[in-house]
């Protein structure tokens, strides 16, 4: 697993352990500010009326829009209806997101419409649902999408976006009508449209928030959307996510692939590793049979493979842990790893991959400060590695990240080397990937384990080992944050079923062991809002949380499955 220390600086400063060994770990301090925004739109009343503001944009400015980066402006030129219409520039690293939160009712239908031009534009809602054009061939065209909203959502964010290296896109006249209060200034002048009402019952699938099934362009390498996303990856509402011991042996014993119970619904075949640090060819070795003895062929664990998928789970390669570290800093090393993991993912018959980069592979240049717009080369081909293995394989592809509370939640205290230089510049340095991959990202799985204590949004330090450890690092991923206390660089929130909490299976699996009972407490706060201690959450409750991963499936087989056995008895 992973350890943490800290050295006579007042900077952080980690050193890591394997996922097979266990060390101590220690705590970081310095407070950073906290920023909690406001929803746009009023509150709904008895009668029908408009929920965005500034739908049209003819206020001449994106507020109360909010979109990524530099990306999004209001031009002329280009509207659908009135003056002004939302430009979204669209590149090889930005899809070019914009969007807007209101004040909504529970269990109240609304729908959502847009008029917009240009390649794969999406319209959709965080949480909801979503729909897309593939082209508008230069001329406008509606899209539209209605959903309800659960029995204790008072709040909705609605976006709209374009595709990787497609171009700017326009959109317009963008609504979202259902009960509730008066028309804002600059809404709509379109008619919502008259479709028939949608199912009253809550949307049970997440938006289709990643590209199309896609084929690269020989000429250009641009990927070419093909047809109709697959929401969640596949997974079922609440997943149990679990690291199988594969290429090598320790205390926890060998587990066939045919032995793993059904109750694992994600597996992460543990590890490929690089040839050299900087080469970017990834290998996939099975354990040795001097090692692990009783190991299946490597027919027999293949037909395993496929009667998991069978039954509808997902098997993936994890590439990376502490002996697996992998620095992509030359375009050469990226393409090696794009063409070294697709090798292995098509031998073997995988469905995606679990980014576990630990170490020194993720590391920010000086300099380097935002993380919507990278420029350390190991960031920037990475983001472009997983964005062309997406692209490959579609949307059926499953891409889940597994990285330390010390590249992602510290981040709301420090990023990178800090303005002096004087920081640890991995500090939150998987954000950027996060960030370019979030539309691409089927799940987040931050180890909650092995790790100091870290800052919350509450801005108090929270330790690991106890419900609360869990509650707030989740909250902090769920409800967004600044980055290193900058208001003006937020790190947007993922959408609950894009995250799954990490945990050690036991006492042996990692540091930041909690029992049933605890790992239950945290549930009950981050999906029902109750049985919270003392903390506040920020955003939520939210039912639609994925789920749990562990490391490992091997671990929880030792202890009696007790990590699993609970997952099942709490979600059913």
């Amino acid at each position: 697993m992973r350890s943490l220390s800290r050295t006579g600086s007042t900077r952080p400063a980690p050193r890591r352990s394997s996922r097979r060994a266990v060390a101590g770990a220690t705590a970081w301090t310095v407070a950073a500010g906290l920023v909690v925004g406001g929803l746009v739109g009023l509150a709904p009343s008895a009668s029908a009326g408009e929920f965005l503001s500034n739908g049209g944009f003819e206020s001449g400015s994106l507020n109360p829009w909010s979109c990524d980066g530099s990306t999004g402006s209001v031009v002329t030129g280009h509207a659908h209806s009135g003056t002004y219409a939302l430009a979204g520039a669209a590149t090889a690293a930005d899809d070019a997101q914009c969007t807007q939160t209101v004040a909504v009712s529970p269990n109240t239908t609304y729908t959502l419409s847009a008029w917009v031009n240009g390649a794969y534009v999406y319209l959709g809602v965080n949480g909801g649902t979503s729909t897309w054009s593939p082209s508008t061939g230069g001329a406008y065209q509606q899209l539209s999408v209605s959903f309800t909203t659960a029995a204790t959502q008072t709040s909705a964010t609605v976006f709209v976006h374009g595709w990787y290296g497609q171009g700017t896109y326009y959109a317009d006249d963008v609504s979202l009508s259902g009960p509730g209060g008066p028309s804002p200034t600059g809404s709509p002048t379109t008619t919502p449209p008259t479709s028939a009402p949608p199912s009253t019952t809550p949307p049970t699938t997440t938006p289709p928030t990643s590209a199309p099934p896609t084929t690269a362009s020989p000429s250009s390498g641009t990927p070419t959307p093909t047809g109709s996303p697959t929401p969640g990856g596949g997974l079922p509402a609440h997943a149990l996510v679990g690291y199988l011991h594969e290429s090598f042996a320790n205390g926890a014993g060998y587990l066939k692939m045919s032995d793993v119970p059904d109750s694992w619904d994600v597996i992460d075949l543990s590890f490929g590793e690089p040839d050299s640090v900087t080469s970017g060819n990834i290998h996939f070795t099975r354990c040795a049979v001097a090692d692990c003895p009783g190991i299946e062929s490597d027919a027999d664990f293949k037909a395993a493979i496929a009667a998991k998928q069978a039954k509808g789970k997902k098997v993936l390669l994890s590439i990376g842990g502490a002996n697996g570290e992998v620095q992509l800093t030359t375009t050469a090393a990226r393409d090696n790893f794009v063409n070294s993991v697709s090798a292995i993912i098509d031998q073997w018959g995988l469905d995606g991959l679990d980014v576990d980069f630990e170490n020194q592979s993720l590391s920010l240049n000086a300099g380097d400060t935002d993380f919507k717009n990278p420029t350390t080369p190991v960031i920037v081909n990475t983001i472009s590695a997983l964005q062309e293995l997406k692209a490959k394989y579609g949307s059926k592809f499953v891409l889940t990240m597994a990285p330390e509370t010390f590249f992602v939640q510290l981040g709301y205290q420090y990023y990178g080397s800090g303005p002096f230089n004087g920081q640890d510049p991995r500090s939150g340095a998987f954000l950027p990937v996060i960030y370019a991959l979030r539309n691409d990202l089927t799940l987040l799985t931050v180890q909650d384990y092995n790790s100091g204590s870290i800052m919350g949004l509450d801005n108090q330090y929270h330790s690991m080992g106890g419900a609360d450890f869990h509650i707030a690092m989740t909250d902090m991923l769920l409800s967004g944050f600044p980055v290193a206390g900058n208001t003006n660089n937020m790190f947007p929130p993922l959408l609950p079923s894009q995250v799954a909490i990490g945990m050690p299976a036991n006492t042996y699996a990692g540091n930041g062991y909690v029992a049933p009972a605890a790992v239950d407490q945290a549930l009950d706060c981050l999906t029902k809002g109750s049985n919270c201690g003392g903390y506040t959450l920020h955003s939520g409750p939210h039912p639609d949380l994925r789920g749990l991963m562990t490391w490992s499936i091997n671990w929880d087989n030792y202890n009696g499955n007790e990590f699993s056995n609970n997952f099942h008895s709490y979600f059913g």
